[in-house]
């Protein structure tokens, strides 16, 4: 099953392969448009995933601050989304 991420009227990842984990979708990096990704200062720290690294969304000259999260070094029980983007703040997937 395709899963789209769209925000502002715009596609902005798509993927086959997406792993879901407390209900988000984590895209593969790759399946996230080229351009869309700004670099963000802002982390958090989740107990068992580890630190998220956030990147603010430009879309069609919009911004969406801090709406994409990924982890670069997860822990190990959270292995299989290393790298992977998710997204929330308006962005719908499904």
């Amino acid at each position: 099953m395709t899963v789209r991420a769209v925000w502002n009227g715009e596609v902005i990842a798509e993927s086959d392969d997406t792993v879901v984990v407390e209900g988000n979708h984590y895209f593969p990096r790759a399946a996230v448009r080229e351009g869309v990704l700004g670099e963000s200062a802002t982390t958090t720290v989740c107990p068992w995933k580890g630190t998220a690294h956030y990147h603010t969304l430009t879309v069609a000259g919009a911004e969406n601050r801090d709406a994409a999260w990924y982890y670069p070094e997860p822990k190990s029980a959270a292995a299989e989304i290393r790298d992977r983007i998710a997204f929330w703040k308006g962005v719908t997937v499904g």
